[in-house]
């Protein structure tokens, strides 16, 4: 007979013969169920749920005569109740896996005690007094079982649960769940103090050489017919599920490993024991492999185990210490030997093993250190930084900011470094095309970023670089680095000189139009102009690559110069300068602008023109992106010259929108608010939407200081913003007939597109102008009905209050904007506390409170020397701190909310006291006390901890209350100074946490 066959015979022969009563009737049926479930040929396991409606059922207290409330009656009825949820673990092959993650602990702390019984574990007798080795095989095994749920439990427990979210209160329901919360925290009450001998079992169990077998289907009914013939058939292991004796030190060791690991915190050497049974384990799945398990292992989690022990443990065993990196890192920063670091990475820059999160990580401590005024770790975290980079520059991601910092002042023995790290990074034999043409890049890259010439032969002398650039590439790049300096004036070369070149012998077609696309030198291009025309006349050269693109107001001018050569001429040099002003190559963009000026002077007024205003856009960039980038003011012939653009009246000259925006924010970004806001012709103000939005933003910045009646300009700037964020509705009666509202997205009332105004906004520099703007954007957002988190701002007074028409409005819209807008103000000036400030708020409003707490302590730090000075109170406001409360609040980290209830100007007791009473808390607890200074707190403190028992963190508490400093009946500057200092470590503690 097969064991399905005997399985289906044997459920069979166990049902029941009872007079069909309602709830009989009802379990008979379930039971029919599950047998048909057995008996069918898919493999699929019947759901764990039963095993919770059998014990249900079995464990229903009954009620006597005289309606007292008895223990569940030892009947025939419920112990096959309990068969059959035994029956179905059976099935499932006891897999703690599959039954933890789908009972509760109490219902599964009931189905391993019926194992037990039914198992005959000798009651009145504790698991650790038991020589497994003579228990019969079916015995032991459930002996075993029970202690790894026990331990697995544990572990579990210790890990962070998070809280669901309630739905809408249920009396009942909430009864109910406090009952089973109160049960299981019983159970682990128990399994805590039973921990030891648990620990002790699973110990024995690793010295088993034997196999073991579980329960199965089978040997339950036999069980349930004739106890004694199963027991005499079990102890001769003919019954159950054969389980081999590696199998069952597989599971042990690992389950032994988990909670070696959690008790390892405070003592190094229960780590060794950990690192000792997760290595097994590991071993153990290699030989055998985890698909033979009939228990499963997480394989990623015990992965994560080895690596955590393999860092926290210091062995004794050079070699088992350099067979993990993150080890090496681990004890070479414990000892300060950094120049092993360096080699570690430059190793990994060939493996990248490392993730680029840990290499960031371990290059942010060393520059912490450094900045501690450790002077000698400047060079350790440039080598790091070098590796880093080449790391970054191989895998295809952007360079770091670190690395252009680092290397604003390039240097001889720098050079020599990183041309270490890229030819130790790269195995040229074996390294593929793709990994090769990214280090060629990055090399040429690194050329053209240096002025000294000798820096940058040393760089093309060097052989991995003569190795990946070819010859031509290489000839290209250094006659480019040697025609290159910013002090030439190329538009002072003689006019007649641009015809005076001789054109060359003539080549193949293909290969000069290669030249051509390739070519940034304006002389050549000419010259190979002139030899393709004079090869054939039939071509339109300006066409042959994709890339040359000419705005249409251009064009249209161009296109219509009847000579060939001129108009291929004209239209190359014009699309290759805006093309390199697009890449900030301003110095071949110069070349290519003044050519072509110098070259439409003679026939076309109109292109003189339009290069005169290409060339004061370049100007411009050329200053924001070099001196003004560093604060230098711009020169007042380039101030005139914007001004000059922006009173222009030359008829029918084709003007790029993008020039009178960049002239506006250059002016606003140097603050020629006089200008803009007096001298601007009227005529332009109505005709330019960008220069009419330039002098409400001046004019509101120069009003700021004023008093309210003077803010006139502030609400007309108010109202150009909300025109251009308001929708256009329509409506458009359907085929029902009904007639519906389309909004449109962008609205055409306004003197903008909102898109076209957030563009502009995100060329401006100026703080105070930004401040203003975004101010603005935070004042509409919070005008709208529903809105239920206020975002704070600067400035954010000068404002109405309301709107005519809400409806109108795209919040949606305004919504966004305010979140580009911020983002992009904390590009510019990552320090500004208010912008900081609003970036929290923002966090807040959408419930990313974690994020809120990281925006909210950087405010206070950026503002008081990493909290060593006082936060100014008007960064952290009552609003604010009320706010922080609420986030840690929300992220159960109780003990912070009582400590920052202090905070306040008047300390709410009622919510630090509430916050206290929680026992759930993800944070430190006790440990944050030393924080606490308000005395009336700690009293509290005391008295909870004394009414719970807690004598360890009642003692904790006493000691804070005890100290000198805050004795009542000290002067109030002590008082304050205990205070201060209390807040400082503490705010330090939490920026450690968020950042």
């Amino acid at each position: 007979m097969s064991a399905e066959a005997a399985d289906r015979e044997a459920a069979t022969s166990s049902r029941p013969c009872t007079p069909p009563q309602t709830s009989w009737f009802e379990f008979l049926l379930e039971e029919a169920l599950l047998e048909q479930h057995l008996q069918k040929p898919s493999p699929d396991p019947p759901p764990v749920q039963l095993i919770v409606q059998f014990l249900e059922q079995a464990s229903k207290p009954s009620v006597n005569e005289q309606n007292q409330v008895q223990p569940p009656p030892d009947n025939k009825r419920n112990r096959i109740l309990k068969l059959l949820a035994l029956k179905v673990a059976a099935h499932l092959k006891w897999d703690l896996d599959v039954l933890e993650k789908s009972l509760s602990v109490p219902v599964l702390n009931m189905l391993l005690n019926e194992l037990l019984c039914i198992s005959k574990v000798p009651s009145g007798t504790k698991h650790v007094d038991v020589d497994l080795a003579s228990l019969p095989p079916t015995t032991a095994m459930a002996i075993l079982l029970y202690n790894r749920w026990a331990i697995r439990t544990i572990v579990q427990s210790s890990f962070p649960v998070k809280q669901v979210k309630p739905g809408p209160p249920q009396l009942n329901v909430m009864n109910q769940m406090q009952q089973e919360k109160e049960l299981t925290d019983n159970i682990l009450k128990v399994l805590k103090e039973q921990a030891a001998d648990s620990i002790l079992v699973l110990e024995g169990a690793l010295k088993l050489s034997k196999d073991l077998y579980v329960h199965t289907i089978r040997t339950l009914d036999l069980l349930a017919v004739e106890p004694g013939m199963v027991n005499g058939e079990t102890e001769s292991s003919t019954a159950g599920l054969k389980i081999s004796a590696e199998e069952i030190q597989c599971q042990v060791c690992y389950d032994l490993g988990a909670i070696y690991f959690q008790q390892g915190s405070t003592n190094a050497a229960v780590h060794e024991k950990a690192k000792e049974m997760f290595f097994k384990t590991k071993e153990l799945i290699a030989k055998n492999g985890s698909s033979s398990l009939h228990f499963t292992i997480d394989e990623e989690r015990l992965a994560g185990y080895c690596q955590a022990c393999g860092v926290l443990t210091l062995s004794s065993d050079d070699t088992s210490q350099q067979a993990t990196p993150y080890s090496q890192i681990h004890r070479c920063m414990k000892s300060g030997n950094y120049q092993d670091i360096v080699n570690i990475f430059l190793e990994d820059n060939l493996t990248l093993s490392l993730p680029v999160q840990f290499r960031q990580s371990v290059l942010r401590e060393l520059f912490q250190k450094s900045q501690q005024g450790n002077d000698a770790l400047d060079e350790v975290c440039f080598k790091v930084c070098m590796c880093n980079t080449v790391c970054d520059v191989l895998q295809g991601r952007t360079v770091d900011v670190q690395f252009c910092q680092l290397f604003l002042k390039p240097s001889k023995e720098k050079i020599d470094f990183l041309l270490e790290v890229c030819s130790k990074s790269l195995n040229l034999e074996n390294a593929s095309e793709a990994l090769k043409r990214k280090m060629a890049a990055f090399l040429k890259n690194l050329c053209l970023g240096l002025e000294d010439l000798q820096l940058v032969f040393m760089i093309s002398s060097h052989e991995l670089f003569m190795k990946l650039l070819k010859d031509d590439e290489r000839k290209l790049l250094i006659d480019q680095m040697r025609k290159r300096s910013p002090r030439i004036n190329l538009c002072t070369k003689p006019v007649a000189s641009f015809y005076d070149i001789p054109a060359s012998a003539s080549v193949n077609i293909g290969q000069l139009e290669h030249q051509l696309i390739l070519s940034v030198d304006p002389w050549r291009i000419r010259q190979i102009l002139i030899e393709l025309h004079g090869m054939t006349s039939e071509r339109q050269f300006w066409t042959i690559s994709n890339k040359w693109e000419v705005p249409n107001v251009y064009g249209n001018v161009i296109l219509g110069i009847k000579d060939s050569l001129t108009r291929d001429l004209v239209y190359i040099l014009m699309a290759k300068g805006l093309h390199c002003c697009a890449i900030k190559d301003f110095v071949h963009a110069k070349q290519l602008f003044a050519a072509c000026l110098e070259l439409v002077t003679e026939f076309s007024p109109k292109l003189r023109q339009v290069m005169l205003n290409e060339m004061l856009l370049l100007d411009i960039y050329t200053h924001e992106a070099g001196p003004g980038a560093s604060g230098e003011r711009p020169p007042s012939d380039l101030i005139s010259r914007v001004r000059g653009y922006l009173e222009m009246r030359v008829p029918d000259i084709p003007l790029r929108q993008v020039i009178a925006e960049e002239c506006v924010a250059f002016l606003l970004n140097w603050c020629e608010n006089e200008y803009l806001t007096m001298q601007v012709p009227l005529p332009l103000v109505q005709t330019n939407p960008y220069v009419k939005l330039g002098q409400l933003l001046a004019a509101t910045c120069k009003e700021l200081p004023g008093p309210k009646e003077s803010r006139r300009t502030a609400k007309d700037l108010w109202e150009v913003v909300v025109q251009i964020c308001s929708v256009s509705n329509q409506h458009k009666r359907g085929n029902d007939g009904r007639v519906s509202l389309i909004k449109h997205r962008e609205s055409t009332l306004g003197i903008m597109y909102r898109s076209e105004l957030l563009s502009f906004i995100k060329k401006l520099r100026e703080p105070l102008v930004l401040t203003t703007i975004l101010s603005l954007f935070v004042k509409l957002h919070n005008v709208r009905e529903d809105i239920v988190n206020d975002i704070a701002a600067e400035h954010i007074s000068i404002w109405p209050s309301s709107i005519p028409n809400l409806q109108s409005v795209d919040f949606e819209a305004v919504a966004v904007t305010v979140k580009e807008l911020v983002s992009y103000a904390l590009t510019i000036n990552a320090n500004n506390h208010f912008w900081l400030i609003i970036q929290a708020d923002i966090y807040f409003a959408t419930n990313q409170y974690s994020a809120a707490l990281h925006y909210y302590l950087q405010a206070g730090a950026v503002c008081s020397d990493f909290f060593n000075k006082m936060v100014p109170p008007d960064v952290y406001t009552d609003q604010v701190i009320k706010r922080m409360i609420k986030c840690c609040s929300l992220l159960n980290c109780h003990t912070q909310v009582a400590i920052l209830c202090q905070f306040l100007r008047e300390v709410d007791y009622k919510t630090a006291f509430k916050a206290l009473q929680e026992q759930n808390s993800h944070d430190a607890m006790d440990s944050y006390y030393e924080y606490i200074w308000d005395v009336t707190i700690l009293e509290y403190l005391t008295y909870l901890h004394h009414k719970r028992g807690e004598t360890d963190k009642r003692q904790i508490a006493i000691k804070a209350i005890g100290q000198t400093e805050l004795n009542a009946s000290n002067p109030e500057d002590v008082l304050q100074l205990a205070a201060q200092r209390r807040k400082k470590k503490f705010l330090q503690a939490m920026a450690k946490l968020y950042f």
